[in-house]
């Protein structure tokens, strides 16, 4: 399987840096994973409606540039639906089986996704009703799919 998660902003923190490396390595062993890091829109701090609209729909065109025709997009989105690591396992197992075998995540900036970028998705993903930083967001990611594949293969993953 082809997994790349396309993700806007960038990552300056090092112990998220090294936590999305462990886990990065770890999945080669299991699928390519490939991380597509998009710069986010500059904008000032304070924004109307139409400001935010505009600094989405440009990072949105970025995003959609990076997506192919035969990629499974699964947009992360508070809107999702919320899975358990179980399902989401059972989610990529099922994509594998149908010949499925690019995926796409999607992680937006810090004022979420296009509509354009929710259109084009298969489906959305909660994590949690809550907010979470873009930036952590790939470390939870890349651990989840990690996990997925664990489950898959019933090899043992801590709980």
């Amino acid at each position: 399987m082809n997994i790349t998660i396309i993700t806007v902003g960038k990552l300056k923190e090092k112990y998220l840096k090294q936590g999305i490396a462990e886990y990065t390595k770890r999945l080669g062993a299991y699928a390519k994973i490939d991380i597509v890091e998009l710069a986010d829109e500059k904008a000032p701090e304070v924004l109307s409606d139409s400001e935010m609209q505009q600094v989405k729909n440009k990072e949105g065109e970025r995003i959609l540039s990076k997506i192919s025709p035969d990629h499974h997009v699964i947009a992360l989105a508070i809107q999702g639906e919320m899975k358990s690591s179980e399902e989401l396992a059972d989610t990529l197992d099922k994509l594998a089986t149908y010949g499925k075998s690019k995926v796409a995540f999607i992680i937006g900036g810090s004022l979420g996704l296009s509509d354009e970028v929710l259109k084009r998705a298969d489906e959305k993903l909660s994590f949690s009703k809550m907010t979470f930083p873009h930036q952590l967001m790939r470390l939870v990611l890349v651990e989840q799919v990690y996990r997925a594949f664990r489950i898959n293969r019933g090899e043992p993953y801590h709980k």
